[in-house]
């Protein structure tokens, strides 16, 4: 065989086992059998967080019937919501339809609307800025399904929709759910004329992903690296009559504080970019490594610069009084 047909039947081959994933994932999602006996024309394995959406789209009403399938759940004691945003991508101004478990005690699901106006929503319901004729859930064989029928805001097909899973806490409130790469990638646009549906990368990427390694890079540079090198140099180097020493530790310390303005100009950046989702201790220990550069920095200048100054004006003084007399 031929290095060019050999070449030819890899990539068939990748090609043929790309189709029959395609495939076999289309088939589960289409061959999934409802207990409630619902059918739909259209479904789609949404590719994240184990979840897939079936619907029928009626055009001449401009209503939706959907089911919303959240898979592999190891207990009840979780939350989901699917969610239409129909201002923007992304969690904040989207319309959600949630579900979860009352208590243990009798078992039941409770389906209800909430609108998502803040990153820190506590998901309490609420009525949404659409029509919603029907809503339920249910818990079987460890999948949460939720059912709604609702209609769409009229000549609109396309919409950003979002979908999301976290705890229910100990008195059933509902907690924050993870920021693992999945949660943060659990959205995308849907036509649900056409079927397709198109992963939006919002959150996660471009410009923000950008600014979040630039934000890393500065911090590490500075803090991790020049800061300590410049300690070490003012430790380990005075026992040379050299100044260069202090030269150098001044370079590093100097630098540094530099590059940690710079780490934190982009951390208020990347904090902007995300209102709600706070990471406290993380913002207090750059605080708190700010401050303390700001003071050595300014110690520095003080003793360094206006003491230099004082003196070097002092000298003067007294050298034109003493010519002066």
């Amino acid at each position: 065989m031929t290095m060019n047909s050999s070449l030819k039947f890899i990539l068939f081959a990748c090609a043929l086992s790309h189709y029959l994933i395609i495939l076999s994932s289309a088939q589960s999602c289409n061959a999934y059998l409802f207990s409630n006996h619902n059918t739909y024309r259209t479904c789609s394995d949404l590719g994240v967080l184990n979840s897939f959406l079936h619907w029928n789209y009626h055009q001449t009403t401009g209503t939706v019937e959907i089911a919303y399938r959240h898979a592999s759940m190891e207990s009840a004691k979780r939350w989901v919501a699917w969610a239409i945003n129909p201002t923007r991508k992304g969690m904040v101004g989207s319309q959600a339809l949630v579900a979860h478990q009352t208590s243990k005690a009798d078992g039941l699901i409770r389906a209800y609307t909430t609108p998502v106006t803040t990153y820190s929503t506590r998901l309490e319901e609420g009525s949404l800025s659409f029509e919603v004729q029907k809503i339920s859930a249910e818990f079987a064989n460890n999948e949460m399904i939720i059912y709604a029928t609702f209609v769409l805001p009229k000549n609109v097909t396309t919409v950003n929709h979002v979908w999301q899973d976290g705890p229910v806490n100990e008195d059933y409130s509902l907690g924050m759910h993870a920021l693992t790469s999945e949660n943060l990638r659990s959205m995308a646009t849907l036509d649900f004329l056409s079927g397709q549906i198109v992963a939006t990368k919002e959150e996660y990427g471009g410009s923000t992903l950008l600014f979040k390694k630039i934000h890393g890079g500065l911090n590490m540079v500075s803090w991790g690296i020049l800061m300590p090198v410049g300690v070490m140099t003012a430790r380990y180097m005075k026992v040379f009559t050299d100044p260069t020493w202090f030269y150098a530790h001044i370079i590093c310390q100097s630098a540094a504080y530099t590059f940690g303005i710079a780490g934190a100009v982009t951390g208020i950046y990347l904090g902007g970019k995300s209102q709600g989702i706070q990471f406290d201790a993380h913002r207090y220990i750059g605080i708190t490594l700010l401050v303390l550069g700001f003071l050595q920095v300014y110690i520095y200048i003080y003793i360094y610069i206006y003491i230099y100054i004082y003196i070097y004006i002092l000298i003067n003084y007294s050298f034109f009084t003493f010519l002066y007399y």
